[in-house]
């Protein structure tokens, strides 16, 4: 479904299953086979459900569960006291790169990556020194997440084996560490969720280690799209980067159109109509899979005027970047934080960047878009 209205429509419509298991999707991998080639790589979220891949009354209760120690009325200090952290990792990245002489950067690498990264393991309670082994597991498992028609390939078969070891590899080493802070709480999200002495009560580890995974993602790879996707959106428009860096109030509302023209999340492959659905003159028979593809209706001619058009100061930008319906990231406030925090010290502080290569490569995802690496050249990093 890529019309807006539609979309809009359906992502609020209680007869849109997200659970994996009641779609197609989700029988074909019960069975052993899939209907999409490499899709079986959503096995992790099917047998342990996940927020994203639940429905209510489970969804709204895990989300309870996350959300008391995640944010207003229960935890409203952990987003914003990471404020201090951001921005000192953020300068001192760039006092890294400066310090180095160079006049040319990988945003994604030397900069993008790491700032989501150092924010989720934190708020999780994962080591932070264990990320770089995390960093290596996930970035095979979704490089191996391959819905289209490369999977078949032998090369894409190889890519499909080495994201289901490295996910299994990634599980192991979550379900370890819950095990760890069943015997001796710390510090972080993951233990305060299976020690909750809330109206819910604690979360079972294994939807612990499900949703753990899918935060660990989140923060590992859609946050770091983000803000790659906003740095490259600003130099490929010209006059953008220096406007936006002379009028620093206006960046809230560039990352926003930066999410409507290049959203991180294109779509998520577990959704299906649990009955007959007449829209736009169509029927979803019951049973169908249904995608809801975020990408394009931010691009709907019939909501946004001039729609590949990058404005600033578009009025009325009701995007689906974050998703919507009762999905909408979670951690969309916390996403929101470290972008405008990453963005802010950027401008202020790296002078005249330059695109090396337009369009950058892109990672290997129907899912998740965002460039691989980001190269620009800079004519100096200010103090």
């Amino acid at each position: 479904m890529t019309g807006y209205q539609e979309l809009l429509a359906l992502a609020h419509d209680p007869r849109i299953s997200s659970d994996i298991s009641r779609s197609p999707l989700g029988a074909a991998l019960s069975a052993g086979t899939g209907p999409e080639p490499g899709a079986e790589d959503m096995r992790a979220y099917g047998r342990r459900p996940s927020i994203i891949v639940s429905d209510p009354p489970e969804h709204d209760r895990a989300r309870r569960q996350v959300m008391r120690h995640f944010g207003p009325p229960h935890a409203p200090d952990v987003i914003p006291g990471m404020e201090p952290s951001i921005v000192d990792l953020c300068n001192r990245l760039l006092d890294r790169i400066k310090a180095g002489g160079k006049t040319r950067m990988d945003v994604v690498e030397d900069y993008a990556y790491p700032v989501p990264v150092m924010v989720i393991c934190k708020i999780l309670g994962v080591p932070l020194a264990d990320e770089p082994m995390l960093h290596a597991w996930i970035n095979d498992m979704l490089t191996g997440v391959d819905l289209g028609p490369d999977a078949t390939t032998e090369e894409g078969q190889a890519r499909a084996a080495k994201s289901r070891a490295s996910r299994d590899a990634l599980m192991h080493y979550l379900a370890d560490l819950i095990e760890q802070l069943q015997r001796e709480p710390g510090p972080g999200l993951l233990s305060e969720l299976i020690h909750d002495d809330g109206p819910d009560g604690p979360m079972p580890a294994e939807q612990a280690l499900s949703n753990a995974l899918l935060l660990l993602v989140a923060g590992h790879d859609s946050t770091v799209n983000t803000i790659a996707n906003s740095v490259m959106t600003l130099l490929r428009n010209p006059g953008s980067y220096d406007q936006v860096r002379h009028r620093p109030e206006l960046l809230p509302r560039a990352i926003e159109e930066v999410q409507r023209l290049q959203a991180a999340v294109q779509f998520f492959p577990s959704r299906s109509a649990t009955a007959d659905i007449d829209i736009a003159g169509t029927v979803i028979p019951k049973g169908a899979a249904v995608h809801l593809i975020y990408a394009a209706a931010n691009r709907d001619p019939n909501r946004f005027s001039d729609p590949n058009r990058f404005d600033i100061q578009r009025p009325d930008n009701e995007h689906f970047g974050w998703g919507s319906g009762i999905h909408t990231c979670l951690g969309g406030p916390l996403a929101r934080l470290e972008v405008n925090l990453a963005m802010e010290t950027f401008l202020r502080r790296v002078a005249t960047p330059r695109l090396v290569v337009d369009p950058p490569p892109y990672r290997r995802s129907q899912i998740f878009r965002g460039p691989r690496h980001l190269l620009i050249d800079f004519d100096h990093i200010t103090d």
